[in-house]
């Protein structure tokens, strides 16, 4: 008998039914979904709009290549660029966020001539060659992920970024709000010297906004709390399909597209931009940036309030607490004991992801839980 791979430490829960930020195990126990399976679940648990669009959409067609025409992807293009602020971009579509950006350094590689790339500490791109060489974690880089082109410098540090040389540099990636490395987020000086350093040297700015992207700090993307901003290439995927696989490119307009540049299989099929041109329409109707906004203010006054923690970060609903002793415990308290998924950033780090949907009552049940057992650490 075949047996899976096995690469996850898993949690003994088998969900079976979700809807809104909740989920029901195989055992009839109900959870809050404080994690949405790593920032994926942007609009909620199966939103009745979104059903229907993927079910209307499966019993026409599902699938075709990108060698005929999909009306969907331009019409998904078309709501992108307006909700994002970004109408003069392009988009090139994929299936996730490592193969994004790929894309976009092979994108920038092209533009440039370069071969060399920037990143930052505690950075996490994905697990893909290209991606992985990107990525400060040496434990998942194989000997084969060369790497020896990418120079880490420190996550923030503007200084650093100005004084760095950018002989053959094709681009500088950095995640906006860094998701793995602990909810840290990009400062507008350390942002606004990458852009900088990137026209002085025509290498390309590119925002991995993989995590931290479509409207999770309550703005679509997180420099855009900075006025007057941009990169050149944008890279999106986790909350992107609520769930579905899809992934995407927001491409500068001095990048000039040419036949077989970039390529996919998968990439922008017809089910796949159903479920993105469901997720932007209920994100406009149901104003879920200014939701993010409002609820994860109100969950950091609460956290703060309770206090007990090292430092709070964050920004929107993406919310990091970190504490000064290994939070393996109290997250397991609150799984098992209060019934609430929440997520980790290394070894002390409590990482909230929920949906952009939450609602008050729903933070309330976490606050409450969190209170009591910081009371109890105390």
């Amino acid at each position: 008998m075949m047996n899976l791979f096995n690469v996850y430490p898993i949690y003994d829960i088998e969900p079976v039914q979700a809807q809104g930020s909740w989920l029901w195990d195989s055992k009839g126990e109900k959870y809050l979904d404080l994690y949405g399976g790593h920032a994926v679940i942007s609009v909620g648990h199966c939103h009745p709009h979104y059903v229907e669009k993927m079910t209307e959409q499966l019993r026409r067609i599902n699938f075709y290549s990108n060698s005929v025409r999909i009306p969907l992807q331009d019409e998904l293009a078309q709501k992108l660029g307006d909700l994002a602020g970004y109408p003069d971009y392009t988009l090139f579509l994929c299936n996730s966020g490592a193969e994004a950006n790929e894309n976009a350094i092979k994108l920038a590689s092209f533009y440039n001539g370069g071969s060399k790339i920037v990143a930052f500490t505690k950075s996490f791109h994905g697990r893909t060659a290209g991606a992985v060489a990107m990525t400060d974690n040496p434990s998942i880089v194989a000997p084969v992920n060369y790497n020896k082109h990418v120079t880490f410098l420190p996550f923030n540090d503007a200084e650093a970024v100005r004084q760095h040389d950018m002989t053959d540099v094709c681009a500088i990636i950095v995640e906006g709000i860094q998701g793995v490395g602990g909810i840290q987020v990009a400062s507008e000086e350390f942002l606004r010297a990458i852009r900088q350093k990137c026209d002085e040297s025509n290498a390309t700015f590119i925002l991995d906004s993989v995590q931290c992207g479509y409207g999770r700090s309550g703005k679509f993307f997180s420099n855009q709390h900075y006025t007057d901003l941009h990169a050149d290439l944008y890279t999106t995927a986790k909350g992107m399909g609520n769930g579905f696989p899809i992934a995407g490119v927001l491409i500068s307009p001095k990048f000039q597209a040419k036949y077989g540049m970039l390529g996919t299989t998968f990439g922008g099929n017809h089910l796949a931009c159903a479920a993105g041109i469901a997720v932007l329409d209920i994100m406009k109707d149901e104003n879920l940036m200014d939701n993010a906004v409002e609820i994860g203010d109100y969950l950091m006054k609460g956290i703060a309030e309770i206090g007990g923690y090292k430092e709070l970060r964050g920004r929107g609903l993406m919310i990091g607490i970190e504490y000064d002793f290994a939070i393996e415990d109290l997250r397991n308290k609150l799984l098992f004991d209060y019934k609430l998924f929440t997520g980790v950033a290394g070894k002390n780090t409590i990482r909230l992801l929920p949906s952009l949907a939450l609602k008050k009552e729903e933070a309330d049940l976490f606050l409450e839980a969190l209170s009591k057992e910081v009371r109890v650490l105390a």
